[in-house]
């Protein structure tokens, strides 16, 4: 059974770095920078998501080709997050035609991201040529929810995916939804064993300000930039490739925070939310099974395990008469 778990702590089943001294630095430069550009026409972001990344692909034990779909998703919510504060959240999701069939991923203010594919593994009718993800997109749908906690209700906007390519149909769904003018750049690297050696993404906004002239100078910079899963994977610096490939727009940062792969889910959660089952379901499984059962959060892939004797007691709290 899988469920939609929310709040508390997830396990993650590989951290990355083979040692405590590794993980500790991977997780330092795993950073999401803010930055503006042509005296505030512009306003960026860069940031390095290599751990987070490699840690969502272990905990959904994917392959190279979902690694890099749900991992370009991952890196361009969590730059979509640079904008939120306080217990804001912004959601994404991704419904599909194609054998992907669509994803769902959310960042909140703190850099924490999470989220899941619905069609695992993504069916291949050949080995892939290319990292074109187009024809594994097909026809279909984005969405964009932003749940601001100063807001009454959610704001949310929705069009036609355009590129079958993530960074490209974010960067229309802004253009569309909310008429401005962005651009993103997402990149996953990986080795010849299939080993992801790095993942980044870089996010440019205009501003009103912004001329079209200025706008179209510095998308095709963005475009023209090198692979950033390669420039992480020699652990440069993001600042520095800013400040190198940027510096006739003055760039200028203004702050920094994580970036994680990070679900707040636990077995108290779950356990709540068994307890919302109907009566004839909850009844069946506490005399049926299986035992123990088992219950996975949707967004980390956590697995947390039910005995008998718990949902004895489950049901007993529920229902105490019968």
């Amino acid at each position: 059974i899988k469920i939609d778990a929310y709040f508390g702590l997830m396990q993650k089943k590989k951290p990355y770095g083979d040692t405590l001294k590794e993980q500790l630095l991977a997780g330092a430069r795993d950073r999401l920078y803010i930055f503006l550009l042509a005296d505030g026409a512009v306003r960026g972001v860069i940031l390095n998501g290599t751990r987070m990344v490699n840690e969502m692909r272990a905990n959904h034990e994917q392959g190279i080709l979902e690694t890099l779909v749900l991992g370009r998703a991952y890196l361009g919510a969590g730059l979509m997050s640079a904008g939120l504060k306080s217990d804001d959240r912004i959601a994404l999701q991704f419904d599909c035609s194609g054998p992907i069939k669509g994803l769902v991923v959310e960042a909140n203010a703190f850099g924490e991201v999470r989220g899941f594919l619905k069609n695992v593994p993504i069916p291949m009718d050949k080995p892939m040529e290319d990292f074109d993800l187009s024809p594994f997109f097909g026809a279909g749908f984005l969405s964009v929810t932003k749940y601001l906690e100063d807001a009454k209700h959610p704001f949310s906007g929705k069009v036609i995916l355009k590129y079958g390519n993530i960074a490209q149909d974010l960067a229309n769904y802004y253009l569309t939804s909310e008429q401005i003018p962005t651009a993103f750049n997402l990149s996953i690297k990986f080795d010849r064993n299939g080993r992801v050696t790095g993942a980044g993404g870089v996010f440019l906004q205009a501003m009103p300000q912004a001329g079209e002239k200025l706008t179209d100078s510095l998308e095709q910079r963005v475009i023209d930039l090198p692979s950033l899963g390669e420039v992480f994977t020699q652990e440069n610096d993001p600042q520095n490739l800013i400040a190198d490939n940027f510096r006739n727009y003055s760039p200028r940062f203004l702050a920094d925070h994580r970036i994680e792969f990070m679900c707040h889910c636990n077995q108290s959660r779950v356990r709540s939310l068994l307890m919302l089952l109907p009566i004839e379901d909850l009844k069946d499984i506490r005399d049926k099974g299986p035992f123990p059962l088992e219950m996975r959060c949707h967004y980390c892939n956590t697995a947390y395990h039910f005995a008998k004797e718990d949902l004895r007691k489950i049901y007993g709290q529920r229902y105490p008469n019968n």
